[in-house]
């Protein structure tokens, strides 16, 4: 399994963990300071799986889309909602300091969608 369907799938793992950890917020959380990492960590992570799927679309509509934007999306859900996620469970706060990389990773995979979707072909 390679290209499209790889990075369908792994979005789609991505958009399961979202919920799963957004349902952990709303049911299990012992305290509210970690419901809110695990809601914003879902929220985000659910966000950007399924921004994934405009990738797809412009890929679809013959623009320029490799796997550049793809990538950055879901490694941004790993470094940002996944210390998000590790914060909420106990881990050091020193792991805080990798959330703004995978922010990072979300505002560059968002500008060059951006960029891309302007080689889509009129009337694709």
């Amino acid at each position: 399994m390679r290209g499209p369907a790889l990075v369908v799938r792994l979005a789609a793992l991505s958009g399961f963990l979202a919920v799963a950890f957004g349902a952990f917020a709303a049911h299990g959380a012992k305290d509210a300071r970690a419901a809110e990492l695990l809601h914003t960590g879902s929220l985000y992570q659910m966000t950007h799986a399924l921004a994934v799927f405009g990738w797809l679309a412009l890929r679809k509509s013959g623009g320029r889309a490799d796997v550049t934007v793809p990538a950055l999306f879901l490694a941004g859900a790993v470094l940002f909602s996944g210390s998000l996620y590790a914060l909420a469970f106990g881990a050091p706060h020193i792991l805080g300091l990798v959330t703004p990389f995978g922010g990072l990773c979300f505002l560059a995979g968002w500008l060059l969608l951006a960029w891309r979707a302007g080689t889509i072909r009129d009337g694709a």
